[in-house]
């Protein structure tokens, strides 16, 4: 494309100095926003802080609110269970301050107790005995071979 008066030389010379001030405008652009970056961090640092320093203790009053909470859900839960403690104590002192019986006749109570006892079970005892000869009858009527047998005989 050249026409052999030196335009085409002086073009592209001219484009290598226009991309040189470019690139240099560039840097100088970059290196004034690296200092500017860092300028504004500068100053940002300690508002930065104090907002992170403020973020904290209002998640640790956070916290420890929902902790208190949960503890006092706990003990309103457990609170029944106090009470029953108290009762058992209370009903423990009265039955520490209430007149005692004499020996002999805790000793009759507890000896008629026994026989009370000893009777019901050997009543369970006769009770179940019995049930089991009355399955053993049951049995024994409806058993095979004594059903063959009375077949048999009534044949003859």
């Amino acid at each position: 494309m050249s026409n052999g008066n030196g335009i085409t030389g002086t073009i592209s010379d001219a484009a290598g100095a226009v991309a040189d001030k470019a690139s240099e405008v560039v840097a100088d652009v970059k290196k004034a926003a690296t200092k500017a970056k860092k300028a504004v961090a500068k100053k940002t640092a300690p508002a930065r802080k104090a907002v992170a320093k403020a973020a904290k203790k209002a998640s640790k009053a956070v916290g420890d609110a929902v902790a208190g909470a949960r503890r006092r859900v706990a003990a309103s839960k457990r609170k029944p269970a106090a009470k029953k403690a108290a009762k058992k104590t209370a009903r423990k002192a009265t039955k520490k301050a209430a007149p005692r019986k004499s020996a002999k006749r805790v000793a009759a109570g507890k000896k008629a107790a026994r026989t009370v006892k000893v009777k019901k079970a050997v009543k369970a005892v006769k009770r179940t005995a019995k049930k089991a000869a009355k399955a053993v009858k049951k049995a024994t009527k409806k058993a095979p071979a004594r059903k063959k047998a009375a077949k048999k005989a009534k044949k003859k």
